[in-house]
């Protein structure tokens, strides 16, 4: 049986980091990276994105070169998934018994699935692995309708992708507008004005009722007022579960994701969790128990967990932040909305540049920035820094906010 000092669960973001953090923090015993497909660690927000348009090759959209694990001590164990954890026995089985001193578990989630008929038809698709998106591309030139069922960040990002190659899509979003879940409603207005001058076909408040099908492939999907939009092509893009089933079966706490405490350890003896499936208390979320799905909080979990490993024991705490592009829009955001009360729009939205600062009980908590740079970089200060600015002056383009957050 091969042993590790430290076994990490997981290759993407948050697994890659910790093991490269370790290092980085002088951690001299071994390391392994269990990773469920066949590539090494890579970057995975650019999958809806540039690779998915084929502006970025896949060998850019690795976190390091290859030689940079060899060099490091890293060993690499893709291909495998881990079923079971043995928390008193130290071991996990993934396709063999493999014993930690500590695991890490970094393994991120699995696309969520339609609970309807047909959802398992050729030509409908997820967007999560390098894997998902090579299929779907190849699938391309036999397709000119395409269905994106889901309106936040992935399958807006794929239908602006998507309608640049010549294809009529249409998005389906079960609430009654696009990126509920992550901004105000004055963006996602905006966001759907410029899919629609696109040629986005956009159902908001619509759900589907099943998957049409012709000689085993999709040929529409079938909306709960029994409209059919016809497709080649289907995207399902509406989130991800958690990929913690092993650990809640060795009797992790934990439900939507595995539960850590402030220094992401689980409830499981030097068992500690990270990134996506990590459900944790944010102070940026007013303390809520939630799961942030983004690099920034993989990274910043990875370096907290490799301070601890250390022996310098540290509490994950940073401020989230997220981008997206979609046509020629950069939308930079930095904290959490959920909770505001009110709403200030800095510039004009008609000019394509602009932010919305949102506030609750006048404190700043989350801005979105729309081709504002400036502002997202210094509007991060006052989400940290609990700033209660003057409204007016926060509305003021001609005022930098980093005279705000002095």
């Amino acid at each position: 049986m091969s042993r590790y000092d430290v076994l990490i669960v997981g290759g993407g973001h948050a697994g890659a980091q910790a093991a490269i953090a370790l290092r980085q923090n002088k951690f001299a015993g071994s390391i392994a990276i269990v990773g469920d497909e066949p590539e090494l660690p890579y970057e995975r927000p650019p999958l809806s994105k540039d690779y998915l348009a084929g502006d970025k090759p896949f060998e850019r959209l690795l976190i390091r070169p290859p030689a940079f694990w060899e060099e490091r001590g890293v060993t690499m164990l893709p291909g495998r998934r881990v079923a079971a954890v043995d928390p008193a026995g130290c071991t996990v089985d993934a396709d063999r018994t493999i014993g930690y001193g500590t695991l890490i578990w970094a393994a991120g989630g699995s696309p969520r699935s339609l609970v309807c008929s047909g959802h398992q038809l050729a030509g409908v698709h997820a967007i999560r692995t390098r894997a998902d998106v090579d299929r779907l591309v190849a699938e391309l030139p036999a397709t000119s309708r395409v269905v994106v069922i889901g309106g936040g960040y992935i399958g807006l990002e794929a239908a602006a992708v998507l309608t640049k190659f010549g294809n009529r899509v249409a998005v389906v979003e079960a609430q009654d507008r696009v990126l509920a879940r992550v901004a105000g409603e004055p963006l996602s207005r905006f966001y759907e004005a410029e899919h629609r001058v696109h040629g986005v076909d956009l159902r908001l408040g619509a759900m589907v009722d099943c998957i049409e099908e012709r000689d085993g492939r999709v040929a529409g999907v079938r909306l709960a007022d029994g409209e059919i939009l016809p497709c080649e092509m289907a995207i399902v893009g509406i989130g991800i579960m958690p990929a913690v089933d092993p650990l809640l079966a060795a009797g992790a706490a934990g439900g939507n994701g595995v539960a850590v405490d402030a220094a992401c350890r689980t409830s499981l003896p030097d068992i500690f969790a990270i990134g996506d499936c990590a459900l944790h208390a944010n102070a940026f979320a007013d303390g809520a128990e939630i799961r942030l799905e983004s690099v920034q909080n993989a990274n910043d979990m990875a370096n907290a967990v490799a301070r601890t490993l250390t022996g310098a024991p540290t509490d994950y705490h940073a401020v989230p932040w997220f981008w997206s592009n979609q046509y020629d829009l950069r939308l930079q955001t930095v904290g959490l909305s959920l909770g505001h009360d009110r709403t200030i729009l800095r510039g004009d939205p008609a000019t394509r540049s602009f932010s919305l600062i949102y506030l609750r009980q006048g404190r700043v908590i989350a801005l979105d920035c729309v081709n504002m740079t400036r502002d997202y970089v210094q509007g991060r200060a006052l989400v940290t820094g609990n700033a209660t600015p003057d409204p007016a002056r926060l509305a003021d383009t001609a005022v930098p906010l980093k005279e705000l957050a002095a």
